[in-house]
């Protein structure tokens, strides 16, 4: 179902989704804590609202604050759906990885334009049976957010790479070394455990979204992997964390100008994407998607 809702002028609400050691956003102003419900279960927290340079502002801690949450049982499409329910319009995700290029060093920040999805324990998609959809994801992370990123990080003298994929393991375990030569030869750049099926999801719900990864150590390719520490990785971990917490400030008063349709076409990725004919839909599993979907199901913006 095509619509001419691209035309239309939109102030943005800036979604972000905080990893591991990110549980809050400094810097916020009229912010609140609130729980938001959502038909899929709970988000991992409550998110934390507010403004940034006047700019709206959404905040998840991914792991909720503490991290009690492991990457296999986040409920992410709780989490997504929540900051859609929210009015969010762009996504940014922080998320600690390991390297798998040595141009890579533990501290480097790494605008990702590419995954590759070997989790295989979590529910990946809003659709299913009922309500079927098919969304492209050939380019799964919006350029426009990563130009934002980039330059912002540039700015602030941040050492950054833009372009890399980033292989998303099921976890919880660390790789064998096998398996990080695999993906060495892969030619993948990072590796975590949480950017997926978060990429999709964020598609699937019409979100600009990109993800900065921030490296806190070599992957066990590497032969000074063995001398890494738990005290080495926290401290690089931590100073990541500030670090993305002053590219967020910087970043988004400049997402936050009213604009029109993303020139990506994220913010209409449903367009054709749904399969099932209207008389053939589940009416629950519609009444569930009416964050997500409901511009294309009900012609709700």
């Amino acid at each position: 179902m095509a619509s001419d809702h691209g035309a239309l002028s939109r102030t943005p609400v800036i979604g972000i989704i905080g990893g591991s050691g990110l549980y809050d956003i400094e810097g916020l102003e009229d912010k609140v804590w609130q729980q938001v419900a959502t038909p899929w279960g709970m988000p991992s927290d409550a998110l934390l609202f507010g403004r940034l340079g006047g700019v709206r502002c959404v905040f998840l801690p991914r792991h909720g604050r503490g991290h009690p949450i492991s990457p296999t049982h986040l409920n992410y499409r709780a989490n997504i759906d929540a900051l859609k329910r929210s009015g969010v319009t762009d996504v940014i995700s922080l998320s600690a990885v390991g390297s798998l290029k040595p141009e890579l060093p533990p501290g480097h920040f790494v605008i990702v334009d590419q995954f590759i999805d070997r989790s295989f324990a979590r529910e990946k998609s809003f659709f299913g049976q009922g309500v079927v959809a098919h969304v492209s994801m050939a380019h799964p992370v919006c350029a426009r957010l990563g130009d934002a990123l980039e330059a912002g990080a540039r700015r602030l003298g941040l050492p950054v790479t833009r372009g890399g994929t980033y292989m998303v393991m099921e976890g919880p375990q660390f790789s064998t070394k096998a398996e990080s030569e695999l993906y060495r030869s892969w030619g993948c750049a990072v590796i975590g455990m949480t950017n997926m099926p978060e990429a999709k999801l964020a598609r699937e719900a019409e979100l600009c979204y990109a993800t900065v990864a921030m490296v806190t150590d070599f992957d066990c390719w590497h032969p000074d992997h063995d001398h890494v520490t738990v005290e080495i990785v926290v401290r690089v971990l931590l100073s990541n964390a500030e670090q993305a917490r002053g590219l967020v400030k910087a970043v988004v008063p400049g997402l936050g100008v009213a604009r029109g349709a993303c020139p990506a076409g994220c913010d209409h990725a449903l367009d054709n994407a749904i399969i099932t004919a209207e008389h053939m839909r589940d009416p629950a599993l519609v009444a569930k998607l009416d964050a997500v979907a409901g511009r294309v199901l009900h012609g709700v913006r």
